[in-house]
């Protein structure tokens, strides 16, 4: 097997996960998870400038960075990642649909994540009061405040020209 590995991709994708952690100092606690609307403008921007494989390595680095230094819980887990992922494949499959990439970011993680969250909460957090969509809300806020901060940021770039010019140089 051979693997490409693009060093400027991986070197942003590094800087990435680094504003991604220290952003979730940020973060807000609302019904027992930690609202980090930084993690959730990181998974956009991995999406926009690296794709949906650096999105998803991204947001499980940061969420596995995030728990081991006390700045998160086991739920970053499932909601950066359903919303790396879902956002990264629409930003590749829509040929760069900026609204559509933003709506798969809050889907990803306020729905699936949300739902995925749960079963975590009750075997890993002792947490067994919970219905099954008990995080929606919680990842909802934070989401899209993520995906609105994100929205202007990317759109700026795109308008400026500095989009492209950075995608060209990640990708030579």
């Amino acid at each position: 097997m051979s693997y490409k590995f693009n060093i400027k991709k991986l070197a942003a994708a590094g800087i990435l996960c680094a504003v991604a952690v220290v952003g979730s100092t940020f973060s807000v606690p609302v019904f027992g998870s930690m609202c980090a609307p930084v993690q959730h403008m990181i998974n956009i921007l991995c999406a926009v400038l690296l794709g949906p494989g650096y999105g998803l390595g991204v947001a499980f680095v940061a969420s596995l960075l995030r728990n081991l230094m006390g700045l998160g819980t086991l739920l970053a887990f499932p909601g950066s990642m359903c919303g790396a992922l879902l956002c990264g494949l629409a930003w590749k499959y829509s040929k760069n649909n900026l609204p559509l990439t933003l709506v798969a970011e809050v889907l990803g993680t306020a729905i699936l994540g949300g739902l995925l969250a749960t079963p975590i909460a009750t075997a890993f957090m002792g947490k067994t009061d919970l219905t099954f969509y008990a995080f929606i809300i919680p990842f909802l806020i934070s989401t899209v405040a993520g995906s609105i901060i994100s929205g202007f940021l990317v759109f700026a770039l795109k308008k400026s020209g500095a989009l492209q010019n950075m995608t060209e140089a990640l990708n030579h």
